[in-house]
């Protein structure tokens, strides 16, 4: 597919179907938004605070709601927004002006031509975006040559076997040249009860909006991944995995990609790839006796006093987060202003590393 060929038949995708679909009064906990935070992206990357007064950010491929959320998430820091498609723009406007997000600079264009966006970026958020790249290997390469010193990139990208449901549905599409989501409704009506096609249906909430179906089985351009495959084009980068975050992510990377490894081998990989991607970041950093340790500050409204009911971030990071109940709130409470590791008990401390792993509290190591 030329270059020529790719951009307008994406672009005229997404003008025909804005995505994803949420409702314009959709509002997202700030708490859950924890792990957009520029500062907890840094800290865990890094082992470092972000220096004062920085904080560029970059969403590639922005797409129809993700602007939002990263916003509330950064609410000083500066954040750029592009996007192929006009509509995706349009709704992603709406979503910041209904919730109060202003100041995100929205721009149309594609962030593979070098004048669009040029950064440089302390973070990227690529998310479902590199997939749908005629040449993916070119997408991270131009993405990678935006960030800043120790910047991080978010990628997702699909995973081989998690998708093989949704890419056989594609290809028969394509070969009974259906285009329009309403005779692929009518299609997929006709999968019956307990067959493969209606449990992928009914267990996928992209599948609920005729935006969400359009994105699953009309996307023109599509790629997948076994992990391996994933590593290669990253090798061909400056990039290093840093963390995956997809569901059941071990923390270590290592790990996870043997993990990984062994599910591909087996056909069992269940997850599309996340992951949190360095060029000169330093590997995240374990509690030591000089780290210091402060509160993620998006969980600062998940501990006021008032609150009766435990507070459950929602899971962002792989594994299910813990819950902030009254004890939890009292003790990270502490963390609003930086705490030094060795003013802790020893059965603080290994509490502490705990919500550290979960990116509740934020690890400097800098001395």
């Amino acid at each position: 597919m030329s270059y020529a060929s790719w951009f307008q038949s994406v672009r005229g995708h997404y003008e025909r179907h804005p995505y994803p679909h949420y409702p314009l009064l959709a509002s997202v906990p700030r708490c859950d938004t924890y792990a957009l935070n520029l500062q907890a992206i840094w800290a865990a990357g890094n082992g470092s605070w972000l220096p004062p007064g920085q904080g560029q950010i970059l969403l590639a491929g922005c797409g129809a709601f993700a602007p939002y959320p990263l916003r509330l998430a950064n609410p000083e820091a500066t954040i750029d927004a592009v996007d192929l498609a006009e509509a995706n723009l349009r709704r992603a406007r709406l979503h910041c002006l209904v919730h109060r997000c202003g100041g995100v600079r929205f721009s149309q264009g594609n962030f593979l031509e070098p004048g669009q966006v040029p950064g440089p970026y302390h973070f990227i958020d690529a998310f479902g975006v590199l997939h749908h790249l005629d040449e993916p290997l070119a997408g991270f390469r131009a993405l990678e040559q935006r960030l800043a010193p120790c910047g991080i990139l978010r990628v997702m990208v699909y995973g081989r076997y998690a998708r093989q449901e949704a890419e056989s549905i594609r290809r028969a599409c394509r070969l009974l040249g259906i285009t329009d989501v309403l005779t692929l409704k009518r299609l997929l009506n006709r999968a019956p009860h307990g067959s493969r096609i209606r449990e992928y249906l009914d267990a996928s909430w992209e599948s609920r909006t005729d935006t969400g179906l359009a994105d699953l089985f009309l996307h023109p351009c599509v790629h997948t991944y076994r992990i391996d495959e994933f590593l290669a084009i990253i090798a061909q980068t400056g990039l290093k995995p840093l963390r995956f975050t997809h569901t059941d992510a071990l923390v270590d990377p290592l790990a996870e990609i043997e993990r990984l490894r062994e599910l591909d081998r087996r056909r069992a990989t269940l997850s599309n790839i996340i992951c949190y991607l360095g060029r000169d970041a330093q590997d995240a950093t374990p509690v030591v006796d000089g780290s210091t340790l402060r509160l993620n500050p998006m969980l600062l409204t998940a501990l006021a006093p008032w609150r009766l009911s435990p507070v459950r971030p929602m899971a962002r990071l792989g594994l299910e987060n813990l819950a902030i109940d009254s004890i939890t709130s009292r003790f990270l409470r502490r963390f609003r202003q930086p705490v030094p590791v060795s003013m802790l008990s020893s059965a603080e401390r290994q509490k502490a590393e705990e919500y550290v792993a979960a990116w509740y509290l934020l690890c400097c190591n800098e001395t």
